[in-house]
């Protein structure tokens, strides 16, 4: 019996925190501005959970900054304006979908370069293939 008492006060306990949590994230009145919060929430990295976007974590920080993104919104700032708000404040990492840069222009180009250097491996490996092929046909 005491068993279970301390189990339903612990499961009340997790969940009271749970509701808490998700009641301080008040939605916009309206209902586009509250859609563009959503919308930006998603490109949003959650730094607690790291490959998640503060839309879907319930992270104490991801719940600060989806009301930082809201307010930035009720400012009046535009989208640009609030993501560099928040790369200023916690650096790049901040974006799911990092901004090309001269500082990261090599991780976004690698695939690329591996992709043509596969092609040419590809292309190489086959033209020395059919000399080979004509070469022996030639010698019989």
């Amino acid at each position: 019996m005491f068993k279970r008492l301390v189990i339903l006060c612990i499961i009340s306990i997790f969940s009271f925190h749970q509701a808490q949590a998700a009641l301080k994230v008040v939605p916009l009145q309206d209902v586009t501005l509250e859609q563009r919060a959503k919308d930006l929430s998603l490109e949003l990295r959650c730094l607690v959970c790291q490959n998640q976007s503060i839309e879907s974590s319930d992270a104490d920080l991801a719940i600060d900054l989806k009301i930082l993104v809201r307010e930035q919104i009720l400012q009046g700032k535009t989208d640009l304006e609030i993501k560099q708000f928040l790369v200023d404040r916690y650096g790049e990492f901040v974006l799911l979908k990092p901004l090309f840069s001269g500082q990261n222009s090599f991780l976004w180009l690698t695939p690329v370069i591996f992709l043509a250097l596969a092609f040419l491996s590809a292309y190489i490996y086959f033209r020395n293939m059919n000399k080979t092929q004509k070469d022996e046909s030639a010698d019989q």
